[in-house]
């Protein structure tokens, strides 16, 4: 009869399913110390009454140390098992003796740690009444031509690693301190061996609080905290670990280890290639590889991780086998393909934002992700984690210019995604890193971008800052298109904290030194900010010139995005001027170009302002759908903004 264990319910369901659809060969695989041997031995006694004749086991060794085990040695124990007297030496003679004597017979035969297919196939049974099952650190797929089915073993969750804990230290110890408990759980990284082994710690140290285990684990955070998984020199994590990593090809534990220095939770083919300095092809091959060892676990679409513990094990494996200059090599190439990525990305998204000159320690010699504007936002959205991560990593490592170029790579993905708090922390990092490289342009160039994100977050006061550090910093540099650039942003600072007078002055002024300098781009932005002004004031008309010549403005140098940006704008001012068929087409226009690009928070307040000019003409239907979408937006982009427009409707 099937059986459940309540830690493993979905896991024994499948098997169960497996079963039942009278498959002869069941491949059970995941990483070491994810509980495959107990699983599969529990179950399989759990199936006793299904087979009658028997229940053989062997563990063949495939990750034990040494050589796997043969098939005749296996081959050899089961038939003197089955009373076969003595057997013969030849590996073909006792395959089909083993086929022979069990082709009427209903057995159940565990293949335990196996290494690779090829151990398997001269083990399987002679007939259909019986059942193997096979676990193992790699995948087997070479098995899926004799039939078998497949169940991947993941991690324990948090509430079935609090019920094997529990059984091991007991109800009353783990209800006290639960907030431990889980916190212990989730370092242990969903590994049976590993909470098994806290367990055994625990229970041998009873007055040893979970709490402080849980703090020596936390802080432990390399291979510290894999020898806290270990008792008395009993298997551990780390012996468990080693041996997978011990029979990788050179290419793949290379890979793993190198993997396990980026500061970062998921790499893709393109990522890998680079920081081992290979090509994407060789990367694909070498992932594949761990996948089958079950050291790293593909997530997506050419997407891969490592579980926590694995994650370590490969850092301290870098650690010990790789020279100092081999893994600042490996790190250094990683921020350098990050920062050429984003650089495509940045030309192709903005294309006439100023992009100051990229140095580079290791070019790649790489393809591009991407072919398209929104392939390259997506991109630049879904590496946002691992961008930042070669941000702090250039800082650290003091490739200044490396950090700020990054910053100044990720301007579209802050510009058009609004990710604020990232922002103004890469703003941070890449200002000081400028500083640090003696680099004024740079310098400026951080202290600009940084305020608009600032600004955009809602900290005027100190957006006004960095604006004013900035106009200082190119007064001293002689750079007059700086110059406009922190007027801009000292007068938008000025709107946002309700002064327009002296908003209007500081904009003006940015129009003036840009026209005497030749920055028509300058001009139509300061221009988009009167608009706003005048739109505020209730001077629809004003605010209208404003806007059609900020527009066109934006048109002449080719900025789309601006462009749209503009006419979102003027399209509000000429429907509040009377001309509301008018001004709802050129939000409409606007509208599409900002779904073309991906850029979400403008949609969302274009949204907004149909639904602004919709409930004055008294269209509250349409009204209220505009709304309803434009917070759903927001909601992705800009919670402030959602929650206020939300709790206007």
């Amino acid at each position: 009869m099937p059986v459940n264990f309540t830690d493993r319910e979905d896991d024994v369901d499948s098997l169960n399913d497996l079963h039942a659809r009278g498959l002869p060969l069941i491949v059970v695989s995941g990483p070491a110390g994810v509980g495959k041997t107990t699983l599969v031995s529990k179950w399989l006694r759990s199936l006793s009454a299904d087979y009658p004749d028997g229940q053989l086991y062997a563990d063949l060794r495939g990750h034990s140390g040494g050589e796997p085990v043969g098939p005749t040695e296996i081959l050899g124990q089961f038939l003197r098992a089955l009373g076969a007297g003595p057997p013969s030496t030849d590996m073909v003679e006792l395959s089909s003796l083993w086929r022979s004597l069990t082709a009427d017979r209903r057995i159940a035969v565990m293949l335990d740690n196996s290494f690779t297919a090829a151990q398997i196939r001269p083990l399987l049974l002679g007939g259909p009444g019986g059942l193997v099952v096979v676990t193992s650190r790699r995948r087997l797929t070479g098995l899926r031509m004799q039939g078998a089915g497949f169940h991947q073993l993941d991690a324990l969750g948090r509430a079935a690693g609090v019920e094997l804990l529990t059984r091991g230290i007991g109800a009353d110890r783990v209800v006290g301190e639960l907030p431990s408990v889980h916190r212990l759980v989730d370092l242990c990284a969903g590994l049976p061996l590993a909470v098994c082994l806290a367990s055994a710690r625990l229970a041998t140290r009873p007055r040893q609080t979970v709490g402080s285990l849980a703090d020596a684990l936390a802080r432990n955070a390399g291979d510290g905290r894999l020898a806290e998984f270990e008792v008395e020199g009993e298997t551990s994590v780390r012996k468990a670990l080693d041996a997978s990593y011990a029979v990788l090809s050179d290419g793949a534990a290379r890979l793993y280890r190198t993997l396990g220095l980026l500061p970062v939770r998921t790499f893709d083919e393109l990522m890998a290639a680079a920081a081992c300095a290979e090509s994407q092809e060789w990367a694909e091959r070498r992932l594949d590889e761990l996948v089958e060892a079950n050291l790293v676990e593909d997530v997506g679409p050419d997407s891969w991780r490592f579980h926590d513990l694995l994650r370590i094990h490969a850092h301290d494996r870098a650690m010990e086998d790789d020279t100092s200059a081999a893994r600042e090599e490996a790190l250094r190439r990683f921020c350098d393909w990050c920062l050429y990525t984003a650089t495509a990305a940045q030309e192709r998204l903005t294309p006439v934002q100023l992009t100051l000159p990229r140095i580079y320690a290791h070019r790649p010699d790489l393809p591009l992700p991407f072919t398209d504007d929104i392939a390259a936002l997506s991109w630049l959205d879904s590496h946002r984690t691992q961008l930042m991560g070669a941000v702090r990593l250039a800082a650290s490592s003091g490739w200044h210019d490396t950090s700020w170029m990054l910053v100044d790579a990720l301007w579209p993905l802050f510009l058009r995604l609004r990710h604020y708090a990232d922002w103004i922390e890469a703003h941070e990092v890449g200002l000081e890193a400028a500083r640090r490289a003696e680099n004024r342009a740079a310098e400026r160039q951080m202290l600009n971008s940084g305020a608009i994100g600032l600004g955009a977050a809602g900290r005027t006061e100190e957006s006004a800052a960095w604006y004013r550090d900035s106009f200082e910093a190119a007064r001293e540099a002689g750079d007059v298109r700086d110059e406009g650039q922190a007027l801009l942003g000292i007068g938008s600072c000025h709107r946002e904290a309700g002064r327009p007078a002296d908003a209007v002055v500081c904009l003006n002024r940015a129009i003036s030194v840009w026209e005497g300098c030749g920055y028509p781009r300058g001009a139509a932005l300061a221009r988009t900010v009167l608009g706003e002004i005048a739109l505020a004031a209730g001077a629809p008309y004003e605010a209208v010139d404003f806007f059609a010549r900020a527009h066109a403005g934006m048109v002449a140098v080719d900025d789309p995005h601006d462009a749209a940006r503009a006419l979102a704008f003027l399209g509000r001012a000429t429907a509040k001027a009377g001309a509301y068929a008018e001004g709802m087409a050129r939000l409409n226009e606007a509208l599409a170009v900002f779904i073309g690009s991906g850029a979400v928070f403008w949609q969302a307040r274009t949204l907004e302002m149909l639904g602004e000019s919709g409930a004055e003409q008294g269209d509250a239907a349409a009204a209220e759908e505009f709304f309803a979408r434009a917070v759903a937006l927001f909601e992705t982009t800009s919670p402030a903004d959602a929650r206020r427009l939300g709790g206007a409707g």
